[in-house]
């Protein structure tokens, strides 16, 4: 079996986004990038199932420009991946429906039987490729999973729901989209990363592919939140309703 598992390239969460001077997206300059963490989830499940003789090959796609290549060799290539595909384009253009269309194509190409992604990216928490992938594929779908068994010819994903959790069993081949408490990834570590140097990156384009990677949003403006404003404390009721007066609230 051969698992497909897609990776972002976003900034790295322990840094602190900030708007660019045109206030048309986030300054990526000479700030750390990383593999988006509910990538690596996904990374992780498709090594557990390599580990278990389920999984024969591990191919880790990346959609981004061309400096991703360091983050697709550091992050899923170093902890395991078998090799990887950058398909380059512009980090803005990087939206879901396009990243859809691509991973459509390596598919139709690579003949997986598991896709796995992240349930969202850290940057954009669009939680919206795997579900049009799997429109587009006309695949059953697992998403927002907990946990993953496979069985012969088919997957059982346990999702988390707002009631609780939902277990669906699916025939392969399907697409899951993983979410915080599926794993915990593995550290790559510095020894795994020289090895990961000397694996394969295949390097193609959207027009390569035949995907129309046109910009279809625009971004107007992009503005920090306002300034919470701080809160008070009151004593008795009666002066948390006086003020709510004061203020217009009620």
């Amino acid at each position: 079996m051969k698992a497909f598992v897609g990776c972002k390239r976003v900034i790295d969460y322990a840094v602190k986004p900030r708007i660019n001077p045109e206030k048309t997206g986030v300054v990526t300059q000479n700030v750390k990038m990383s593999i988006n963490p509910f990538d690596e989830i996904a990374v992780e499940e498709a090594l557990k199932l390599k580990e278990k003789g389920i999984v024969k090959e591990i191919v880790a796609v990346m959609v981004g420009p061309s400096a991703g290549s360091l983050q697709l060799t550091n992050g899923p290539l170093a902890m395991g991946a078998d090799r990887g595909i950058l398909v380059e384009i512009p980090e803005e253009d990087a939206n879901p429906l396009l990243v859809a269309k691509v991973f459509q194509k390596l598919i139709a190409k690579e003949n997986p039987e598991l896709v796995l992604l992240g349930k969202q990216a850290i940057d954009n928490d669009a939680n919206q490729t795997g579900q049009i992938l799997a429109g587009l594929m006309q695949w059953p779908q697992g998403t927002c999973a907990s946990k993953v068994e496979m069985a012969e010819k088919q997957v059982t994903v346990t999702r988390e729901i707002d009631s609780g959790l939902r277990t669906v069993t699916m025939d392969l081949p399907a697409i899951v989209t993983c979410d915080l408490r599926l794993n915990t990834p593995r550290f790559a570590t510095l020894q795994n990363i020289m090895k990961a140097r000397k694996k394969t990156i295949e390097k193609t384009t959207p027009k390569d592919l035949g995907v129309d990677f046109a910009p279809k949003l625009k971004v107007l403006q992009l503005d920090e939140p306002s300034v919470r404003k701080a809160g008070i404390k009151v004593a008795t009721v009666e002066d948390l309703v006086g003020h709510l007066k004061k203020t217009g609230t009620i």
